[in-house]
């Protein structure tokens, strides 16, 4: 989900069925070095066992990657429902017992967040809930709506008070307005009025719901525990829990799951699907399976093109940790040059750590990696990551390496150039803060630092995902970061009218 303006700061709230709750460290400051992919969401759900929210959490450190900004979990007890919602990482909250024994019953829904802009807010963490004329309503949602600020202005217009600034909140009201009498045709009714990316898993008082949009670019998958559904955006999260994979959800599938089983409903024409490329170069755990395809595999595939490709004369293949290290593996095993640590990261790093001065601030990245300078000093080294954005973590790489002794820096992408923005999901600066958008090959080269600099060709990217390359008439992936070619409308960002950016007059206080 998306978060649509940028509030000014967060307050105490009071979450549903629980007391006042005790914010934690800002979690507004980026990463020291600013210059890495995010993607904004991840999404848990399991109907009818008995300890449903301990599934959950369990099943929300599997996807935490996914998101660490905040987390939430949504029971259902048979009469009631109850919600605990936090900012910060899911074990912050939900590693306490007294937590999940706030959260009873045998169904439940949980969700990982990253916020694209500005702060992160308790309103805004989700699942969100409502209570609707049928009942309770949660829902949690993964991708970006791309009509979510017209729709937003049309309810708003015609009397809806919006709580949240997230695009997610505009289903809660579409679903609350639908006159349809049954639940789930309100619930069809209100993604039929949607564009864009989403995943989404929703709890009603009798009811598990899972969808996915027409093109299936963001992912759902199913799995069984001890005969249980779970829906859940990676096959990670089922091993976490022991459960088994069964399928994906296809795209534009409704599923539903109450007291007679499993429903599955089709209401889209049938399109040629579109996952996100990016689910296969950074955002999926390594040992995911997406797609049917195995996420290291594909990225070690991505390795070995690009040694096919761009190979200059070296003695090490290292990678950025711990992103580029699938594509590292590939590269050496393709090129049979050896593969070393020539970076170690430390995983200690808190996301809160404050900068008091500049000086320190530029040391930022020592602190999150450190030169192995026994692995590369007096050799020529290549450096092997999944993307770049701003390039301003590689070029304080470069320099690392440079300081601790190689001789040769060379650098090479497993992506193509990012030249285009996103609105589907991934948090990515517009064209104007892409280096690839606004410079050459050889002026990224210069400003990084390295001997040499080259990314995977897109042809290569299709080449590792097994196809003879990609077909400009029929492209397998939603691949717009790379090429321009968007998958959906843009509602948003065609309005002859530009649509207001400041969706909440609420500043609040911490």
């Amino acid at each position: 989900m998306n978060e649509m303006q940028t509030p000014s700061d967060h307050a105490d709230q009071i979450d549903l069925d629980l007391g006042p709750i005790e914010l934690q460290d800002d979690l507004r400051h980026p990463d020291l070095d600013g210059d890495t992919l995010r993607e904004e969401c991840g999404v848990f759900g399991v109907f009818g066992h008995s300890e449903a929210a301990a599934i959950t959490a369990l099943g929300l450190h599997a996807l935490q990657h996914r998101g660490q900004e905040a987390a939430g979990i949504v029971t259902f007890d048979g009469s009631r429902f109850h919600s605990e919602r936090r900012l910060g990482l899911v074990g912050d909250t939900f590693s306490r017992r007294e937590v999940i024994e706030r959260l009873p019953g045998n169904a439940a829904v949980g969700h990982v967040r990253y916020s694209t802009t500005g702060g992160t807010i308790l309103r805004n963490v989700q699942p969100l809930f409502a209570e609707l004329s049928a009942g309770g309503f949660a829902v949690g949602h993964n991708g970006n709506l791309t009509n979510a600020l017209t729709l937003r202005h049309e309810l708003v217009k015609g009397g809806a008070m919006m709580q949240s600034t997230t695009d997610t909140e505009v289903i809660l009201h579409l679903v609350a307005q639908s006159k349809r009498p049954r639940f789930i045709d309100r619930f069809i009714e209100a993604l039929r009025q949607i564009e864009g990316a989403y995943a989404l898993v929703a709890l009603t008082n009798k009811k598990l719901i899972g969808a996915r949009d027409p093109l299936g670019i963001r992912p759902l998958v199913l799995g069984d525990l001890d005969g249980r559904p779970i829906l859940t955006s990676e096959t990670c999260a089922l091993d976490m829990i022991g459960a088994r994979y069964v399928r994906d959800i296809e795209p534009g599938e409704i599923i539903v799951f109450d007291e007679n089983g499993a429903h599955s409903h089709k209401p889209f024409p049938p399109k040629p699907p579109r996952p996100c490329i990016f689910e296969y170069i950074y955002f999926s755990r390594p040992d995911s399976i997406v797609g049917g395809r195995s996420v290291y595999d594909v990225r070690k595939a991505f390795g070995a093109e690009l040694a096919r490709e761009s190979h200059p004369e070296i003695d090490v293949v290292v990678p950025v940790p711990d992103s580029g290290v699938p594509a590292a593996v590939g590269y050496s095993q393709y090129s049979g040059v050896p593969f070393e640590l020539g970076i170690i990261r430390n995983h200690y790093v808190g996301r809160t750590f404050i900068q008091p001065t500049q000086s320190v601030r530029e040391l930022g990245v020592r602190m999150k990696h450190s030169a192995n300078r026994a692995a590369i000093e007096g050799k020529r080294i290549i450096l092997i990551d999944d993307s770049l954005v701003r390039g301003t973590t590689s070029k304080k790489i470069v320099r690392m390496m440079r300081d601790a002794g190689a001789r040769e820096v060379h650098f090479r992408l497993a992506s193509p150039p990012i030249l285009y923005p996103d609105y589907y999901g991934i948090d990515l600066p517009d064209r104007g803060g892409l280096l690839a958008a606004t410079h050459s090959v050889e002026e990224m080269r210069d400003i990084i630092g390295a001997d040499s600099l080259a990314f995977l060709s897109i042809d290569g990217m299709y080449r590792a995902m097994g196809y003879p390359g990609r077909d400009p008439a029929n492209p397998k992936f939603s691949d717009h970061c790379f090429t321009g070619v968007y998958p959906t409308h843009l509602t948003d960002q065609t309005q002859v009218e530009p649509q207001p950016r400041q969706l909440s007059l609420l500043a609040e206080a911490s």
